[in-house]
């Protein structure tokens, strides 16, 4: 349950990102609205990492959450903010999935 707790943390923190991103290039309500998204993503995926770390050890669950928010952040940006998606890039977030998956088979929970 927990590592489910933890996935749904990095998803929240993909949407805080992704949040933060739109924030800067909007203006007036629309802005005041991705603030709002960046402030309540931003606090549960907090929340949910911490109830995740209550059984799962820190270091792992760290790099996990991190992991799924640096990859998700990264294909948001490929997808909506057109950021390059060059070989060796999308070649290291294949490495970063590969490791985030090998945590979670190597950790004791």
């Amino acid at each position: 349950m927990n590592w489910i707790l933890l996935i749904i943390a990095g998803l929240f923190e993909v949407g805080f990102t992704t949040c933060l991103g739109k924030a800067k290039t909007t203006t007036g309500n629309a802005s005041l609205f991705w603030l709002v998204g960046f402030f309540i993503s931003l606090a549960l995926s907090m929340y949910l990492l911490y109830k995740a770390t209550q059984t799962l050890p820190m270091g792992t669950a760290y790099a996990v959450w991190t992991g799924i928010g640096a990859v998700g952040t990264v294909i948001i940006g490929i997808l909506f903010f057109k950021e390059p998606a060059d070989f060796w890039r999308l070649f290291f977030i294949v490495t970063l999935i590969g490791s985030i998956a090998g945590l979670k088979f190597v950790s004791s929970h």
